[in-house]
């Protein structure tokens, strides 16, 4: 017999199932990273070393996602500020916007790169569609389901699971590569780490 665990709400939890989920999410992680273009990457790498300063903007999951991806950023020494937050100036030329839409879609995502475009910001963005609308001067496309396509196959997982997570591995690439090539100490990166918690 496999052991369950009974929750507060009377739900039975098969520990067996628990494993095979957690085995299918790491391989559906490990496979669509896998999928994405180093050389996507690596362009999003030159336009991050070469920016003033850096904004990133995304709604939702993939927004949370930016915002620990600006937290790794300023810790490299970038200058970084997310968008919508009280204390973020205009974007300027010179600057770049990090953003990220599985859809590609999502206004307040596209609006924010046609502002900073406007302003001749550099753009970065991440999306699941190829199609997307977003004017960006380097694209990295996850291949992962977008949200709204529940049933495509692409993913066992609920709407867009897969494409934040993968979008967090790829985030997590970009600020290694950049670690790895200025060689600072994590004692040093560390200093600038949040001392009002």
């Amino acid at each position: 017999m496999t052991p369950t665990v009974t929750s507060t709400r009377g739900l039975e939890v098969d520990r067996a199932a628990v494993s095979g989920n957690l085995s299918l999410v790491l391989g559906e992680i490990t496979d669509t990273a896998a999928a994405i273009s180093e050389e996507q990457l690596a362009a999003v790498s030159l336009l991050l070393e070469r920016a003033d300063r850096v904004f990133v903007a995304g709604a939702g999951r993939s927004g949370l996602v930016l915002r620990m991806a600006a937290m790794r950023l300023m810790h490299l020494g970038l200058q970084v500020h997310v968008a919508g937050d009280a204390t973020t100036p205009a974007i300027r030329e010179g600057d770049l916007l990090l953003v990220a839409s599985g859809s590609g879609t999502t206004s307040g995502v596209v609006k924010a790169a046609e502002t900073a475009a406007r302003a001749q910001a550099l753009i970065a963005a991440f999306t699941a569609n190829p199609g997307s609308p977003l004017a960006a001067d380097a694209v990295v496309v996850v291949p992962a389901q977008q949200k709204t396509h529940h049933g495509s196959g692409v993913s066992r997982q609920y709407s867009g699971s897969l494409f934040e997570q993968a979008l967090f591995v790829a985030t997590e690439a970009l600020f290694q590569s950049l670690w790895d090539a200025v060689d600072v100490p994590a004692e040093q990166l560390w200093l600038r780490h949040a001392n009002l918690e």
